[in-house]
């Protein structure tokens, strides 16, 4: 679905990726894990076509992505932004409804059907109450639901989440990770998710990209990548590895 080979990416003189090579498959979900600073957030918009990589190629469904229309792209790709602003004050609903956009003409108007995607959705999301609010209006954690809710209208087959926990609740933080997981999960679908928790990328994901901040990064499967020693090496701290009835456990500092 994603092919990148050989990304390099960094700011003047200071390479956070070199040389990456990696293809998302359908099926596929990646965590994305590094410190802060270490280029995830650059990757994912560079990804995105959002940012120009130093040197390399990427691919989307086969096409170079920078030969795509940004509606072609927005079709077959979402990107769930780290931080979400409001240029205006909208309606949560139809900050909502504006994830169809892809799919809609210049003239277009949201089918019935597709409306009632949308109540479904913030009732999924449990926005419903909210519906009638602004979104400028909504605390943190409830826009990031609003931001998950309008990526899964907009239904593209490959998502881009830069920590889609951002600002979520303990609760809410691991049941909406697992929902995008099993969203993207489906026949023909893939996401590569930033998280911070190893925790709850072992949980969700099933494949690994590990990026250490200096050009260096190591992709795999989960249960390979996700271990003490690579953990370790990533973070730069101890980490604890715990046998538990639901599986390993890391714990930072211990």
């Amino acid at each position: 679905m994603l092919q990148i080979e050989d990304l390099s990416l960094g700011y003047g003189q200071h390479c956070l990726v070199r040389g990456l090579h990696l293809r998302i498959r359908p099926g596929e979900r990646w965590a994305l894990l590094g410190l802060n600073g270490s280029g995830k957030t650059s990757l994912l918009h560079c990804l995105a076509g959002l940012m120009a990589p130093q040197r390399g190629q990427i691919h989307l469904q086969g096409q170079p992505l920078g030969q795509l229309r940004r509606a072609r792209i927005a079709r077959q790709l979402g990107l769930l932004l780290q931080q979400q602003n409001d240029s205006f004050p909208i309606g949560v609903r139809e900050a909502l409804l504006a994830g169809l956009h892809p799919h809609l003409g210049f003239w277009g108007w949201p089918s019935p059907a597709e409306r009632r995607r949308a109540e479904d959705l913030l009732d999924l999301l449990e926005l419903t109450e909210l519906a009638e609010r602004q979104s400028d209006s909504l605390s943190g954690g409830e826009r990031q639901r609003l931001a998950i809710a309008q990526l899964l209208l907009q239904r593209p087959s490959l998502a881009l989440l830069d920590e889609p926990d951002s600002q979520l609740d303990p609760c809410r933080r691991t049941c909406l990770t697992e929902l995008l997981a099993q969203r993207f999960s489906q026949p023909g679908h893939a996401c590569l998710m930033s998280l911070h928790d190893p925790n709850l990328a072992q949980r969700c994901c099933n494949r690994v990209l590990l990026l250490f901040g200096d050009g260096r990064w190591r992709a795999g499967r989960s249960e390979e990548l996700l271990s003490q020693e690579h953990l370790e090496q990533v973070y730069g701290c101890r980490v604890s590895e715990y046998e538990t009835d639901r599986g390993r456990l890391f714990l930072p500092g211990f």
